[in-house]
């Protein structure tokens, strides 16, 4: 059988490489990895981690390209690969522009289309935009619906997904993350052990404009407050995120702005934090894993398992709510170990053995 992989940035590429590479242990499947690479240098340096080399890379990485172009030369691309390779299964991971037109290129060539991260939803199509909008024209066009818990089979069983193509399997960013962390990872930034550690990602698109400024307002006010506090801040190459980001918080003493981190700095550097100011939803999965507190960037979340579990806060881009909650977690013990438990509800590392499991399964039905 016949298995094509695709991935196309960072998070793509964390979650995917588990599936990967235990789906490469069947040696009946033929497993094959496309790389969109709609995001070029953050794809290429995950997969580097997890040795895997894309068999077919559509290097389709264009400065400033717009959504409208970006879908328009993936899906002609990606047409012109699956009628060439002819794969049995193809497999995408998450909410990105490369899933959806993943999904949508399999379903005008009827190959079945297996969703990993499904049913995630906020309910409201204008945020995340676009990626709620990708998951859900993703889920409308998915064979088998892979959900990383039952919150999201639930989700789909609303949209009158059928039971029988919906398994909770758990999210394979914790077992990618269970991978790399069980070492204390090293951090080649001048860090100082002396003070507590504020990690910082910020680069949601609908956060641009007011809502960003706002955000790194917060941020510099924190390390104004906080003489015994450094923050990191690997800030994200968008223009719309760096020039902001460099105008606000450049040359402050307590702060470092940074390229993105590869991916195991980045773990590192959330091992080594106090706590984390995010809008990343890969950030709210692995974060708690790891026993940190976050507080989210954004007014609402597609991973509600977590704040209901008491270990991630809404805080949205909202400068008193940001330094009101952050400097509650600085300042009370209490407050902070209620928040810091290493409580993880998206799963407990085995996410792509079942997966694998599951087509292993339909493999057979077919043979």
């Amino acid at each position: 059988m016949k298995i094509i992989c695709v991935a196309g940035t960072r998070p793509e590429a964390i979650k995917m490489a588990p599936v990967i590479l235990e789906l490469k242990k069947n040696k009946s499947f033929d497993v094959r990895v496309l790389a969109t690479a709609q995001h070029r240098q953050m794809l290429d340096q995950v997969f580097a981690v997890f040795n895997i080399v894309p068999d077919i890379d559509l290097d389709i990485m264009q400065p400033n390209q717009s959504l409208p172009t970006l879908t328009a030369r993936l899906l002609l691309k990606l047409d012109e690969v699956l009628q060439l390779e002819k794969p049995d299964v193809v497999l995408a991971q998450g909410d990105t522009t490369t899933v959806m037109t993943v999904a949508l290129a399999c379903f005008y060539l009827r190959i079945p289309f297996g969703h990993i991260e499904a049913g995630l939803r906020t309910w409201d199509m204008e945020n995340p935009f676009p990626e709620e909008m990708n998951r859900v024209v993703a889920g409308r066009l998915a064979k088998w619906h892979f959900a990383p818990t039952e919150s999201s089979r639930g989700n789909l069983l609303k949209e009158n997904v059928s039971p029988e193509k919906i398994w909770v399997t758990g999210n394979t960013v914790i077992d990618a993350l269970q991978s790399v962390s069980a070492v204390q990872l090293p951090l080649d930034l001048p860090i100082d052990k002396s003070k507590r550690l504020i990690l910082v990602t910020a680069h949601r698109r609908e956060n641009f404009g007011l809502p960003y400024i706002e955000i790194c307002k917060a941020v510099k006010h924190i390390a104004d407050k906080n003489s015994d506090v450094q923050i990191l801040y690997p800030v994200h190459p968008n223009p719309n995120v760096k020039e902001t980001a460099y105008e606000l918080l450049d040359g402050h003493p307590q702060i470092i702005l940074c390229p993105p981190l590869d991916y195991l700095p980045f773990v590192a550097a959330m091992q080594r934090a106090h706590i984390i100011l995010s809008d990343s939803g890969g950030v709210q999965e692995e974060a708690p894993a790891l026993g940190k507190p976050v507080l989210v960037l954004r007014c609402e979340t597609e991973r509600p398992e977590a704040v209901d579990a008491g270990v991630v806060k809404l805080v949205g881009p909202n400068f008193d709510a940001i330094v009101k909650e952050c400097q509650l977690l600085l300042d009370s013990e209490e407050a902070y170990s209620a928040v810091a438990r290493g409580v993880s509800p998206y799963g407990d590392g085995k996410a792509a053995e079942r997966i694998h499991k599951i087509l292993s399964e339909y493999a057979a039905q077919c043979a």
